[in-house]
């Protein structure tokens, strides 16, 4: 015989299903779109090592010799095919069939990508940065072409993916020793199409969760909200060997939507300054003046000392007190590192690495190399590509179960708890949420409230959501 406290348990366990089901509703008819779009952006700018070597072969390849032009005569070149134009980078050729990259901005303000042949200093082409498919894909990934906006809708959308994954295993798991059938191996060729698609999206969820959970996380570093107030609070300025004085402008200035060449460990460090009036000793024993400096190849010579990672990037004084930075490839999240020169006594005034970086930063730092896919080669490309297909699976299968099951004219919304407004659990989840990721728990406060007040007072609007 089943006690009051019995039944009540189970009237509050099957209340909390059903809010979890609607709470799964909601996320997927706001996120969906966006994972789908995600996903394929992602895929594009994932494989954009190997889409820039088919696209712009021509410039990124070259014939390989004995030895290699200095980088100032590399440097003349450019200057020379572009006499106006501001030069603010320079990569060296990073494998001997391999061209060196100048970032350059032309006085049309047109950000460039030249490449020179480091054999004979010959400039052998150039595209532009930010009119090209994969730095629209990036664009799209990151602010949907509408700047702070849409990196707000990116990332209420990101959370809400979360939400989605979450409530999703929950409902999914096992209950009275059931649920595991069609779920380690899809029943494809079930006569209903009902159970293939329930299917389909169990077991891509199954195998596919966690590292779709982890994909959506590290995504949201780069958020405007979420991912600044945790650099704001987590990366701070590490320590370095050399302290000098800094000014107000981060490290992470130096990067671009095209081109991302500081980590984000070092993204909020200051820049330290460069000081024309410090008395440094010019080879003549002269002071030297604000048009005085060390040279490109002096920079080189720093960064191969420094036993810097193939594939870095020197980073040119933006004004009289700023710094040459040298950048390695962020592939490699152990080999980072980010080096700041004077730039007229060519002394280090930070060198900082890896083994700088708090545990925190070390961790954002290596999630971030495994979600763009550079932490160890074309694997972990493969991985995060199975990611990013998962997601667009779990988006696919999810959109045509709910179109199969809606009743006719409604959005077929799974149908409200009583007494969810006054569920304990409920709030305690809200608050969770809250607090973790604001923007999701201002947002399920106000579904919350639409659900209790809104719904329940506009029939019509009731009758649509079904």
């Amino acid at each position: 015989m089943t006690t009051t406290s019995e039944s009540n348990i189970v009237s509050d366990n099957k209340g909390f299903y059903r809010a979890v089901w609607r709470w799964h509703f909601y996320a997927g008819l706001f996120a969906i779109p966006f994972m789908v779009m995600l996903s394929i952006t992602g895929i594009i700018y994932l494989f954009k090592p190997q889409l820039d070597a088919v696209m712009y072969r021509d410039r990124i390849f070259v014939g390989a010799k004995t030895e290699k032009a200095s980088a100032n005569d590399q440097l003349q070149s450019v200057k020379s095919a572009y006499p106006d134009a501001v030069v603010k980078a320079y990569s060296p050729s990073s494998a001997p069939d391999r061209s060196s990259k100048f970032d350059v901005l032309t006085t049309d303000r047109r950000s460039l990508f030249v490449f020179v042949n480091p054999y004979d200093s010959r400039v052998i082409g150039s595209y532009d940065a930010d009119n090209n498919l994969q730095n629209y894909a990036v664009l799209l990934h990151g602010e949907l072409l509408i700047g702070r906006v849409g990196d707000t809708l990116i990332e209420l959308a990101a959370c809400w993916a979360l939400v989605l994954m979450l409530t999703g295993l929950y409902m999914w798991f096992p209950r009275n020793g059931s649920g595991l059938r069609g779920t380690l191996l899809p029943r494809l060729f079930a006569k209903s199409k009902r159970i293939f698609w329930r299917d389909i999206h169990a077991t891509t969820g199954f195998y596919g969760s966690l590292i779709v959970i982890f994909m959506i996380f590290t995504g949201l570093f780069w958020t405007g909200f979420w991912g600044e107030t945790f650099a704001n609070v987590w990366s701070t300025f590490p320590p370095s060997k050399n302290p000098a004085s800094v000014a107000s402008v981060p490290t992470g200035s130096l990067n671009t939507t095209a081109d991302k060449k500081v980590a984000w460990a070092v993204e909020q460090m200051p820049m330290p300054e460069s000081d024309p009036h410090a008395g440094h000793s010019k080879d003549d024993g002269t002071t030297p003046t604000m048009t005085d400096g060390v040279n490109l190849d002096a920079i080189d010579k720093i960064a191969r000392d420094q036993n810097v990672m193939s594939g870095y990037s020197i980073v040119f004084p933006r004004n009289e007190t700023g710094v040459f930075t040298i950048t390695a490839p962020l592939g490699d999240p152990y080999r980072q590192q980010t080096i700041h020169v004077d730039q007229y006594s060519g002394n280090i005034l930070a060198n900082v690495g890896w083994q700088d970086y708090g545990t925190v930063p070390k961790a954002v730092t290596a999630g971030i190399a495994l979600h763009e896919g550079l932490a160890f080669g074309p694997l972990n490309q493969l991985l995060m590509l199975f990611a990013a297909l998962a997601v667009l699976i779990l988006s696919i299968s999810g959109t045509v179960m709910w179109w199969k099951r809606r009743p006719s004219g409604t959005l077929g919304a799974p149908p409200l708890p009583d007494n969810v407004g006054l569920w304990k659990t409920a709030v305690g989840v809200i608050t969770i949420l809250g607090i973790v990721f604001p923007l999701v728990g201002l947002s399920l406060i106000l579904v919350l409230v639409f659900d209790r007040f809104v719904l329940r007072r506009l029939p019509r609007v009731k009758k649509v959501f079904g």
